[in-house]
């Protein structure tokens, strides 16, 4: 058998133009989150708010002995303090005696005495409205 001779063809090569199509996102807009709902209430109205003022402390402690059975007393102005009758210090150990007021409006002034009596010795004293006076006062028998 004989073989026949093949012919190659030429084949012409053409650029072939690969297409791909352009996917547009679609511009969604955002979900609005919404906050879980309560069931409803009872409309109740809302207290007014009355705005609270912390008094200040203003606080004088006297150190002294005043001998045992005695008191000591406190005349002046300011938180509710007359020169007329004196109110009694509080006695918190053998020689210290206090007194504490959130009633005073503006600085304090005054002076001490021995069983509403006596007085101490010098010139008035002054505490600073909110502050603590610490004094020692002299006494003459």
């Amino acid at each position: 058998m004989a073989k026949k001779p093949t012919t190659k063809k030429a084949v012409k090569k053409v650029a072939v133009k690969k297409t791909t199509k352009k996917v547009v996102a679609k511009k969604v807009p955002a979900k609005k989150v919404s906050p879980k709902k309560a069931p409803a209430k009872k409309a109740v109205a809302p207290k007014a708010k009355i705005p609270t003022k912390k008094a200040l402390k203003t606080s004088i402690i006297a150190r002294v002995d005043v001998g045992f059975g005695n008191q000591l007393y406190i005349r002046g102005t300011g938180a509710d303090l007359s020169w007329e009758k004196g109110l009694p210090l509080e006695n918190v150990s053998a020689y210290e005696w206090t007194f504490a007021t959130t009633k005073a409006k503006s600085d304090v002034t005054f002076k001490f005495l021995i069983n509403d009596e006596l007085w101490a010795e010098g010139d008035n004293v002054i505490a600073a409205k909110g502050a603590t006076s610490i004094s020692s006062p002299v006494f003459t028998w």
